[in-house]
């Protein structure tokens, strides 16, 4: 397999972002990132001039965020070629984007305001839909949200990335749910929008640039065949769909870079003659065994239906024989921090 990293959930000035698409590209090749998907609400302005494209050694994607009238139901949509009406009903806009032939993750599904009521949350509300290709179980800027105080503001300003822990438990109990009766993709979003402001009148403070965020909450993907940088149409094209083909197949997995870089992970199911990758179903029989590898060594948990069956302490590798059906994956944490998450594994009778 070939893995590449990325950033999803970014917002340039096509909305309420405040760099260009060049400078978010610029910023994204400066922390060797290999893809950047762009989202911008209600818009695909960057699509259609004609920013989706190379950048040095990112590839730059452009999807959109979609919401309601309510400005709720938030949806980050990927591979469509036109936006939909914040009119339309939460339900309509995701069948319409799974009828395009687009993919779909709920963005910040359980997003909360414990404090601050001057900052809405905007949660995903429509749960009687199946069309949706994933979750977002990991938001950076929602987490920094739900931990802000007026007590903690300027620390958490001043160190955005430190106080950014664990997905969401209540996406990860929902992802977990879903994920038994189908196959359900978790990635990781950044939701950057290098907010600027004035200081005392004084001068202009960046709080969270974007080149600092991009050292957040990372997707990687693993693809069967390495990406080709070319400026021609089809190559762009060809690439953009294997990216998003492992996006839609949960061939990925999320990490917070802020903890350690995660490339090398890896998380399978093997038997005597075949090895199964993250995102496979495959039907139960006595010699599947799962293994999951890290870069270093840390804090290794097995999840199986939702619930934790194995941790192992201090290693760089956990194996595990298989004995009853279920949907199996693994998180990873250092000193109590999330780390690395796995998309999930699915064995069934």
């Amino acid at each position: 397999m070939f893995e590449y990293v990325g950033v999803i959930h970014v917002h340039s000035i096509f909305s309420d972002g405040t760099g260009t698409v060049p400078e978010i590209a610029e910023a994204a090749n400066e922390v060797n990132l290999d893809y950047l998907i762009l989202t911008d609400h209600n818009t695909l302005r960057a699509l259609n001039e004609g920013y989706e494209k190379w950048y040095g050694d990112t590839l730059l994607l452009v999807g959109v965020e979609i919401n309601d009238r309510r400005n709720k139901n938030h949806y980050l949509a990927m591979n469509i070629e036109k936006p939909y009406s914040t009119r339309l009903e939460a339900k309509e806009y995701v069948r319409l984007v799974k009828e395009e032939g687009g993919i779909g993750f709920l963005a910040h599904p359980f997003e909360e305001r414990n404090n601050l009521p001057q900052y809405p949350p905007y949660p995903w509300e429509e749960w009687n839909t199946d069309d949706f290709a994933g979750i977002e179980i990991w938001n950076h800027m929602s987490e920094w949200m739900e931990n802000l105080t007026e007590d903690n503001k300027l620390q958490m300003a001043l160190h955005p990335l430190k106080y950014i822990i664990a997905p969401s438990k209540k996406a990860l109990e929902k992802w977990d749910e879903i994920a038994q009766r189908r196959p359900v993709t978790a990635i990781g979003g950044v939701d950057a929008h290098a907010h600027k402001v004035n200081v005392l009148g004084l001068f202009e403070l960046e709080i969270f640039p974007y080149k600092v965020l991009f050292k957040s909450i990372r997707t990687h993907v693993l693809l069967d065949n390495p990406l080709k940088k070319t400026t021609s149409s089809h190559g762009i094209e060809k690439a953009k769909a294997s990216v998003y083909k492992a996006l839609e197949n949960g061939s990925c997995f999320i990490s917070n870079y802020y903890r350690g870089d995660a490339r090398g992970f890896r998380f399978f199911a093997e038997t005597e003659k075949s090895i199964f990758e993250q995102g496979a179903t495959i039907f139960y029989r006595n010699d599947i065994k799962l293994v999951a590898t890290l870069p270093e060594q840390a804090e290794i948990r097995l999840i199986a239906n939702g619930k934790e069956i194995l941790r192992k302490q201090k290693t760089a590798l956990l194996e595990f024989t298989v004995t009853f059906p279920g949907v199996y994956r693994v998180e990873v944490y250092k000193r109590g921090k999330g780390w690395i998450f796995s998309n999930h594994i699915r064995i069934i009778n």
